[in-house]
C-alpha cells in the first residue's frame, strides 16, 4: 500500500526546530496570554456595548410599531363608530 510506504523527510533542522519550540513555549504562551488579554477585553468590551445599542434600537423600532398600530385601531374604531351614527 501506498499510503502506508510515505515516509515524510526528517532532518537535523526539522527536529531542532521542534525542540526550540518545545523549549519556548513555555515562556511564550504566557507572554503572548499576558499581551492578548487587554486586546481580548477591549473585544469582549466592544461586543457588549454593540449588543446593548442593538437592544436600546430595536426597543425604540418595537415602541414605534406598537404607537402606529395604537393610532391605526383608534382611527379605524374612530371610522367605524361614525359609520354607525350615519346609518343609524
Amino acid at each position: 500500500m501506498a499510503i502506508l510506504d510515505y515516509m515524510p523527510k526528517i532532518d537535523v533542522w526539522t527536529g531542532a526546530a521542534i525542540g526550540v519550540g518545545l523549549l519556548v513555549a513555555p515562556v511564550l504562551i504566557p507572554m503572548i496570554a499576558t499581551a492578548a488579554r487587554p486586546v481580548l477585553k477591549t473585544v469582549i468590551k466592544g461586543g457588549f456595548m454593540a449588543y446593548e445599542k442593538s437592544r436600546e434600537m430595536v426597543a425604540e423600532a418595537v415602541e414605534m410599531v406598537e404607537d402606529l398600530a395604537a393610532e391605526a385601531r383608534s382611527e379605524a374604531l374612530a371610522e367605524m363608530s361614525a359609520e354607525k351614527g350615519e346609518t343609524a
